[in-house]
């Protein structure tokens, strides 16, 4: 990881300092840098040592830091990570085109590699990932969003880049097809089981351990599965206030809300979803070698059950 974090340092050059400075102030915000990290331990795990390994975990990182410029725009948010967002500091303008620029200097990254499959699969990834953004901007603040429609865009704007990630180390090694299908199944249940815990916590965590608000996601207007869930369980009254909020953006009663999504069993409910996709991380983890790299993939998945932040 520290060879990853002088890449993504020697990258983020530019002539343009405020390119640098906002680029520089999302990456330095503490992430948990767990796409690259996840890249790294698949090369552990399958014995890949390949030398453009480092570079593809900083374009990981590179693509996710960009959809997070446009998603805190996008949602108007103000915080991440405990601080101000980038557009909240800079404004905008900054973000959206300084994430431009992590998404061009991710692209120029890829063609140093000069591999035509990994072209593939981080173009697809990329496009699918916005597709996702789309698709839930289309979902806002419609409270008939089901479980699946759910699932679909969390798979396309989450847990996509997990699976590119997973699936880039045997690509670079040239490993059998059988060995890239099991990596990639890995990350993509992964990256589904952390959303769907990220989004259990923005009803149960701790703001000061989360670093935002409790019940973002309400007042943005996303319906993720603690409300669907406590939609399906919850009294005819307590149904009609969510929805009401849900439609009307409305979030005088959010602490309601938020009290109804404990109170139905619906955060339980939503950590099983969970629980499902961790255990299908874990069934295909252990197709892998025996090795240290693959105990922690392993320990992985199950840890992302006790994530408080």
């Amino acid at each position: 990881m520290e060879q990853v974090d002088r890449v993504i340092s020697d990258r983020l050059t530019s002539d343009v300092p405020l390119v640098k400075e906002v680029a520089q102030y999302i990456i330095s915000a503490g992430g948990k840098r767990l796409r690259p990290a996840l890249l790294l331990l698949v090369s552990g795990a399958i014995g890949s040592t390949h030398h453009h390994r480092h570079t593809l975990a900083a374009v990981v990182e590179f693509i996710h830091t960009a959809t997070l410029l446009h998603d805190d725009v996008v949602d108007e948010s103000t915080m991440r990570r405990g601080r101000a967002t980038a557009n909240h500091h800079f404004g905008n303008a900054a973000s959206v085109l300084v994430g431009d620029f992590l998404y061009s200097r991710a692209f120029q990254m890829m063609v140093d590699v000069d591999n035509m499959r990994v072209m593939q699969v981080l173009s697809e990834a990329t496009n699918v990932i916005a597709e996702g953004e789309v698709l839930q901007l289309m979902n806002m603040h419609d409270a008939s969003i089901d479980e699946a429609t759910y699932l679909r865009v969390i798979r396309s704007k989450t847990a996509k880049l997990f699976e590119a990630s997973a699936r880039l180390a045997p690509i670079l090694a040239g490993a059998p097809q059988d060995l890239e299908v099991a990596c990639a199944t890995y990350g993509q249940a992964l990256g589904t089981a952390f959303q769907v815990i990220d989004d259990v916590l923005d009803y149960e965590g701790d703001p000061a351990e989360l670093g935002k608000n409790l019940g973002d996601d309400l007042r943005e207007g996303k319906v993720t599965l603690p409300v669907i869930c406590a939609l399906q369980m919850g009294s005819t009254a307590e149904k009609d206030l969510i929805r009401q909020s849900i439609e009307t953006g409305n979030t005088d009663g959010l602490d309601d809300i938020v009290g109804i999504i404990r109170r139905t069993g619906a955060l339980d409910r939503a950590r099983q979803g969970a629980m499902s996709e961790a255990r299908r991380a874990i069934d295909a983890a252990g197709t892998l070698p025996s090795n240290e790299h693959t105990s922690a993939l392993l320990q992985l998945a199950a840890g992302l059950l006790e994530r408080r932040s």
